[in-house]
């Protein structure tokens, strides 16, 4: 179990180094993350490094028994760099330069930027690739995460290339974006820009396509760096840090090639229910590569910087926070950063060392999580075909791509604030959830949630076919199997791929008017809906909510598909809301709306009922989280009413037996079964 931060010590004088490293070792420190944004210091001026610090830091902190994580320190461009190569500078739609003073000032896709980090990359390598203390290579920084996207010269020379490689011909590409529209049919790729600023609505393919672009662009950064680090030699991991569901970046295509995950996850503590969206991201980052146990790379101790208000945490909330990641499945838990900087951007954002000192309680808070996590033994990791999970949410970056994209029934589509609604809904009945694109649904699982699905490939819709066929249940809608992989509708109608699966047809989307438009706004805002209990055998109660941003016009089509749930008013009243259709042990549901809070959590009670889905801990109160890592449960108070649980098993902490625990606001107990 790996424990610590980043530590950038060019920050400080070298008489503070020592210090440094004596309260690592007090605090339980095992790990560092070293050098992130060290470009300037480590390459003072084009062919010419100074490795001397480094090689010092290095030594000192292997000396005091603290393992290296050691950056590529390609994050953010030295100014001699973006002086001599201002071509480097990434734009945006508008044509407008993003200049130094900031950080990730470079494009992605710049010849430049490439050579110059692939020089420095081969430096840290040769020199680094066997040091006994560098246990792990940290590639880059956050790939993406201030500029989304680039759509300079250099992009545009590269989106040429990348979509000559995806299509045989223009002609494809002209297939493949509908280009007859709007007389916009190419003859070469040399015709194609990125989707630049534009009179009005642009192109969807093309917007589509270059979202899977920049995210192959930030890509090929990564393995590039990764190759020269191999070429040297490194047998290290290697990784790069993720931030959880990050829109620019499609990190279930990303995840094969990182050794392991590591990610960055801040949840707001303004929030009360900010814990369920933590819980999310971890098992949305353990899901990508759920063989292999993943790194929180960065959190806060305390207070950040970056919100308009930087609320600090609670007394205790820091450790339940980390222990949430380690019961999903985190093997290290690291911070930004290690000591409090005393100038820059960030130097009101906490760290393990503040800036007010030792006699603290962020300070007193970090020694005894280090202690406690120096306690735990081996945990158990994900062995291939080992499953905690009994319930897939889907959830997939091109349809994230394509469903928000503008000119469409309903243009106030949060898709990730749907998937977590969703996600919170099960959180709150502990149930043990993974979190995977459709093509991952399959044996293991008992239900499978799929809301505004919208894009829908062919084998998506065949591993979903299979899942239900094979006595799965599926939960499908809004707004579902609308498109294929290039935006354009199918042949024959709506859902013509799962449809017939639920047995009901798709006339309208019926739009309606947020809830949180203007007063005046003209239009229906809510679509309620009800079913009552025992409609089709259920085991639950009624069935009720409010829909909102669609009412879709549903026809059932087959014999056996029934009704659960009907629109109760508007102009949807008496028509269906939520069907259901029999497939042989298993089943398809559609709902044809996007219910509040409230109906989500109705629909999910409903579902759990009627599938037989139990919670990883029964009768825990909502404010208690409750997680299953093989042998390994975890149960976290979230800063509600104290609660006593009745457990049978091993403290992994401090080894002892126990039958019970009793968890006050912010406490966490992780046990071991036998």
């Amino acid at each position: 179990m790996h424990y610590g931060a980043d530590y950038n010590p060019e920050q400080w004088p070298e008489e503070v180094w020592p210090e440094d490293v004596a309260r690592m070792r007090e605090a339980g420190v095992t790990m560092v993350s070293l050098g992130i944004f060290s470009w300037s210091r480590l390459q003072p001026r084009e062919g010419e490094f100074d490795f001397a610090w480094l090689d010092r830091v290095i030594d000192l902190l292997h000396d005091g028994g603290i393992a290296v994580d050691l950056a590529t320190a390609t994050a953010s461009p030295p100014p001699w760099a973006t002086a001599a190569y201002p071509e480097m500078l990434p734009q945006d739609e508008d044509g407008a330069t993003y200049w130094p003073g900031s950080r990730q000032q470079f494009a992605p896709s710049s010849p430049v930027y490439r050579r110059l980090a692939g020089e420095l990359v081969t430096a840290i390598a040769e020199r680094y690739a066997d040091h006994p203390g560098v246990v792990m290579w940290h590639v880059n920084n956050e790939y993406g995460c201030h500029l989304n996207a680039d759509y300079s010269d250099a992009a545009r020379d590269a989106f040429r290339r990348w979509l000559a490689d995806r299509y045989p011909d223009i002609q494809a590409l002209n297939d493949a974006w509908g280009t007859n529209f709007w007389s916009q049919r190419y003859q070469s790729f040399d015709e194609v820009f990125p989707p630049r600023k534009a009179p009005y609505s642009r192109n969807p393919g093309q917007e589509l396509d270059f979202r899977r672009f920049t995210s192959d662009m930030l890509l090929e950064c990564y393995l590039m760096e990764r190759d020269i680090l191999l070429a040297a030699g490194a047998t290290q991991p290697i990784t790069t840090n993720f931030m959880g569901a990050f829109k620019p970046a499609n990190y279930a295509e990303w995840a094969e090639h990182m050794d392991v995950i590591s990610d960055d996850a801040y949840p707001d503590p303004n929030d009360p229910e900010s814990f369920r969206a933590a819980a999310f991201q971890r098992d949305l980052v353990r899901s990508v590569k759920p063989e292999v146990p993943w790194i929180l790379m960065e959190q806060s101790t305390n207070a950040l910087n970056w919100r308009p208000t930087n609320a600090p945490k609670a007394p205790g909330q820091m450790a339940a926070l980390s222990a949430q990641a380690i019961g999903r499945g985190a093997d290290g838990i690291l911070f930004f950063q290690w000591r409090q900087s005393r100038a820059g951007a960030e130097k009101f954002h906490s760290a393990m060392l503040p800036h007010a000192g030792t006699d603290t309680r962020t300070w007193r808070e970090v020694i005894a999580l280090g202690a406690d996590l120096a306690g735990l033994p081996e945990l158990p990791s994900g062995e291939a075909g080992a499953r905690d999970a009994r319930v897939a949410l889907v959830f997939d970056w091109e349809n994230w791509w394509a469903v928000e994209a503008s000119d469409h029934p309903q243009n106030a589509l949060d898709y990730l604030a749907v998937i977590q609604r969703w996600y919170r809904a099960l959180h709150r009945r502990h149930v043990q959830v993974d979190v995977v694109p459709a093509s991952r649904v399959g044996d293991g699982y008992d239900v499978a949630i799929a809301p505004l699905l919208y894009l829908v490939r062919e084998a998506d819709a065949a591993a979903l076919t299979s899942f239900v066929e094979a006595g799965g249940h599926l939960l499908a809608g809004p707004f579902t199997d609308v498109v294929d992989e290039f935006d354009r509708f199918r042949d024959g109608g709506f859902a013509t791929q799962l449809g017939p699966l639920c047995g009901i047809r798709i006339e309208d989307f019926g739009a309606l008017v947020p809830v949180d438009a203007p007063a005046g706004t003209p239009g229906e805002r809510q679509a309620p809906f009800r079913g009552e209990r025992g409609e089709v055998g259920a085991t639950a109660e009624t069935i009720a909510g409010t829909g909102t941003l669609l009412a879709e016009e549903v026809r059932l089509v087959a014999e056996d598909a029934r009704v659960e749930a009907s629109f109760t008013d508007g102009r949807r009243a008496g028509d269906p809301a939520l069907t259901v259709r029999a497939v042989g042990a298993g089943s398809a549901r559609y709902l044809a709306t996007i219910p509040d809070e409230a109906g989500v959590q109705a629909v999910v009670d409903r579902l759990l009922a009627t599938t037989g889905v139990e919670p990883v801990v029964a009768g825990l109160p909502a404010h208690v989280e409750a997680a299953r890592r093989g042998r390994l449960l975890t149960v976290i108070n979230h800063g509600g009413p104290a609660v006593t649980i009745e457990i049978d098993g091993v403290d992994a902490v401090s080894g002892n037996r126990m039958a019970e625990v009793r968890l006050e606001a912010y406490d966490w107990a992780m046990v071991l079964s036998d």
